[in-house]
């Protein structure tokens, strides 16, 4: 098995071959017990399951924590439950690191800090920047905006200082989700 670096955290890649609604519901249930220990009620926590967890989609897990909607989602494995598996992970990361007075409340909720509409943020993003709409490829979405940008540079002739800056702000919101 090989390790992925997701977040800063180091762990090995997931590889589930069966099982995948069982698995994909013990995940959810270890998110709610991990946002339990920072006093998180399961009621200000989703995690949305799918039909089949099998099949390829975006996990992700949102909550409310002093007022804020945190997020987190992952999609770059094939099956849904392995994405499911990632955000757990990190999670139980971030979580322990502030339990064991590594990491604060505080920047806990700003790592984690997101608008409750950044799907369709992120999706807005990718047609913005020419890319299909599940893409998760870095390398080619800032090949994309590099282009872009030079193209709409407000100090290029035809440039555009509001198109620039609906650019830039579509990379860094793809560019958050993916680092």
């Amino acid at each position: 098995m090989t390790n992925i670096t997701v977040k800063g955290h180091e762990f090995k890649a997931p590889l589930i071959r069966d099982s995948f609604d069982r698995r994909a519901v013990l995940f959810k249930n270890n998110i709610l017990a991990l946002l339990k220990k920072l006093g998180i009620h399961e009621d200000d926590v989703n995690v949305s399951l799918p039909a089949t967890a099998y099949k390829r989609g975006r996990a992700a897990a949102s909550w409310y924590l002093d007022g804020q909607h945190l997020y987190y989602s992952y999609n770059q494995p094939k099956k849904f439950v392995e994405n499911l598996y990632v955000v757990f992970k990190v999670l139980e990361f971030e979580i322990n690191a502030i339990l064991n007075k590594e990491k604060t409340i505080a920047q806990f909720i700003i790592d984690f800090s997101e608008d409750e509409k950044v799907e369709e943020e992120r999706k807005d993003a990718r047609k913005l920047l020419g890319v299909d709409e599940n893409s998760n490829d870095m390398e080619l979405i800032s090949q994309n905006y590099k282009k872009m940008a030079k193209a709409y540079h407000p100090d290029v002739e035809g440039g555009s200082t509001e198109k620039f800056k609906e650019i830039n702000t579509a990379h860094k919101t793809l560019k958050r989700e993916l680092a």
